[in-house]
Parts: C-alpha cells; structure tokens; sequence
C-alpha cells in the first residue's frame, strides 16, 4: 500500500465505531410444538424393518465351474427327485443372475423363492453361470449351491440339463403351498 491509499484509508474509517456486544448468547427457551414431539417420539419408538433375508455372502463354499450341483431333502421320493435330474419337469419360472453381484443375487434369490411359492410354483430355473475363466471361478454358483438348502420350502435341486444352461444352471424343486396340497388331498380322497 502506498501512502495515499493509507490516508485515504484512514479518512474514510475516521467515523467508524466498535460496536459494543454482549459476551452472553441468548437462547430462547420455546418448547417445540406438541406435534414436533409427537413426530420426535414416534421416530425414536419407531421400529426399523429389518431385513428377513437369512442368506449371507460369506463363508461360502467353493464349488467348480463345471461341479454339478445335486441337493435332496429327506422324504423326497427317488423317482421325483430323477424326473428333476433328467428335466422332466415343466419349468414354470426362471432366473438369470448373470452379471449381479452377490448381494443383487441373494437379495433376487431371496425373493425368487417367495415369489415361487407365493405362486404355486413347483419347478423353477436358476441360470447362474459356471463362472469359467475368471478371477474367482463359479461365485454365482458356488453362492446358489450354498444358498438354496437353506430354505425350508426347496425340497431337491439339481444342475440342469445341457439344453437348459448344463452346469451353468439349476432346476430347483418346491414345496406344494398348503391351498395345493389340501386339493391334492380332497382329490385323492374321492378316489375312496
């Protein structure tokens, strides 16, 4: 700064004057309105939905690109259990985990189950890949292969036929929902 600027400075600050302030901040004490506290309580009660997907990503068991799958419940008699080996079954819904994640594929896995059982459904395929020449071979599978025992309601799986993805794919055996099996049952026992 020159000269100048510095008396100009000065001659344009000569009126200026501190402004004396309190060293005490003020609060004001209003109580927030009832409905405020209302929505405070309810939040704080609120309970969180919680996730009722049982399937985790980890400690999964490694299984190989070209492994096949094969799982079967106790009571699941040797001729359904065949007809599914072979593909007999008439493929009433399908998944393709391709290009998921593990998370997006437990999170569609869960729910394709409910949805399968939700419908009646009996016979289903899982199109997951063999997972052959990547970092960390047959993921998608080796998570399919770990997951699906773990629902009540899949009572066998198998890996599929070579027309409908070979060891890249899984048929999947459910339960009969309730409402089915009381049909079964008023239908055979007329039988009588």
């Amino acid at each position: 700064m020159t000269d100048q600027d510095d008396d100009l400075f000065t001659r344009e600050m000569s009126d200026v004057r501190r402004i004396k302030a309190e060293k005490k901040v003020v609060l004001e004490k209003d109580k927030p309105s009832e409905q405020l506290l209302a929505e405070r309580r309810a939040a704080a009660t609120a309970t969180k939905v919680k996730d009722t997907n049982f399937l985790s990503g980890e400690h999964i068991d490694p299984v190989q690109p070209l492994d096949i799958l094969e799982f079967k419940r106790d009571g699941v008699q040797h001729g359904v259990y065949k007809n599914l080996r072979l593909g007999k079954y008439s493929i009433d819904a399908r998944l393709d985990l391709h290009r998921m994640t593990v998370d997006e594929a437990r999170r569609a896995l869960y729910q394709f189950v409910r949805d399968c059982m939700a419908h009646d459904i009996r016979c289903a395929l899982i199109t997951h890949g063999k997972g052959e020449g990547r970092k960390q071979p047959a993921l998608l599978k080796s998570c399919v292969a770990n997951w699906l025992p773990m629902f009540d309601d899949v009572l066998a799986f198998h890996s599929a036929q070579k027309h409908h993805g070979a060891s890249g794919a899984t048929y999947i055996l459910l339960k009969k929902s309730e409402e089915k099996r009381r049909e079964n049952w008023e239908k055979h026992s007329r039988r009588k």
